[in-house]
């Protein structure tokens, strides 16, 4: 289910910079299982994700492939006990800034890894506002961009990885043609 935009003013949005949102943990530990079957999916033959002897000695265990990192705090879409139509995705820091504008683009993504994701590790993931531009034109249109840092812990507190994630968010009706 998508979500839904927050509507408001620019304002409102610089208001809330520097807010953080609730931690989201993982629902089980990192585990190989799940590993080779992202690798299998991608056709990554990465040793570091199937020889556990090369893992071994290269890592101290087979890790997971860094592309993987998001889906580790992703809750899974149903579990037992939930009500009907299961969980609800997590709320998106920011799909939940105030501006106008109906539309979001993803400008950039840049992660920095900090040490592999090893099995049994348990993460947890924050996401911070940082910056939300004054208004600007673009060829797409009229809109401001959304700066977000997430970092990525393990359940012993050592930082994983950081992301910092860049939109543009206008109105399609703004565009000029």
């Amino acid at each position: 289910m998508a979500q839904s935009l927050v509507m408001g003013s620019y304002d409102q949005a610089r208001a809330l910079v520097g807010r953080m949102t609730a931690v989201s943990v993982s629902s089980g530990p990192v585990n190989e299982a799940m590993i080779k079957y992202f690798a299998s999916a991608a056709e990554d033959s990465n040793p570091s994700y199937w020889d556990e002897e090369f893992a071994d000695a290269q890592w101290g265990s087979i890790i997971s492939p860094p592309s993987m990192l998001v889906h580790w705090v992703v809750p899974p879409p149903w579990s037992p006990g939930e009500p009907s139509g299961g969980h609800l995705a997590p709320q998106i820091l920011m799909t939940q800034v105030p501006l106008p504008g109906d539309t979001i683009i993803n400008v950039s993504v840049d992660y920095t890894y900090h040490r592999p994701v090893r099995i049994g590790d348990r993460l947890k993931m924050v996401e911070e506002l940082v910056d939300v531009s004054a208004e600007k034109t673009t060829q797409l249109g009229t809109g401001h961009f959304v700066t977000t840092s997430a970092t990525y812990y393990t359940q012993d507190d050592d930082i994983v990885a950081t992301q910092t994630n860049v939109l543009f968010r206008f109105s399609v009706g703004d565009r000029n043609a």
